[in-house]
């Protein structure tokens, strides 16, 4: 098994016309397809389905986008502390939602980036007990892949500081001190 690498989401048209989720070509989540998903592991097994959850954020209603960040949340953040090998590889996407103004969940996206920033769950456990750490499937170091995934792309971060959404500025200052501890 192997983990996957956290690539740059892209803008750039898919060529297909409507992918299986019924999402225009015109998704943002363009990179989605260059993730080896199917052969990396979220909280239920196979991530293979946080194309699609991520697709129903972007492009859902408030209700159905809300509905896919939980899901999402539960599968690469479980409890808001335990990240999943799947976790680095998804936050490059969270990031770009974040920044999409038709997106409806922008605050909430931004609070689990958060929570991914602050997750040192495994880690503790490390400490504790070593032999995790020997472990084919070492968590502690997608804990740490998934924390990096977030400092890599903190540029972004004046910007939504500065959103007129209250809601939004307020989640991005707890990220930005989450960031700066």
């Amino acid at each position: 098994m192997r983990t996957a690498p956290t690539h740059q989401p892209s803008t750039q048209r898919t060529d297909r016309a409507t992918p299986p989720t019924g999402v225009a070509a015109t998704t943002p989540l363009s990179a989605l397809e260059r993730v080896p998903w199917s052969e990396i592991k979220d909280s239920t097994g196979s991530a293979a389905d946080i194309p699609l959850l991520l697709a129903g954020v972007a492009c859902g209603d408030a209700v159905t986008a809300r509905a896919a960040l939980e899901e999402l949340r539960r599968r690469i953040c479980q409890y808001g502390f335990v990240v999943e090998q799947a976790t680095a590889a998804t936050v490059p996407f969270l990031w770009e939602l974040a920044q999409l103004p038709r997106v409806t969940c922008r605050p909430q996206i931004i609070q689990l980036l958060k929570n991914i920033a602050d997750a040192r769950q495994w880690e503790s456990v490390a400490a504790v007990y070593p032999k995790v750490l020997s472990r084919r499937e070492n968590p502690v170091v997608w804990e740490r892949r998934a924390r990096q995934a977030v400092r890599a792309r903190s540029g972004v971060l004046p910007a939504l500081l500065a959103d007129r959404d209250q809601d939004i500025a307020r989640a991005t200052t707890e990220l930005a001190d989450a960031l700066a501890e």
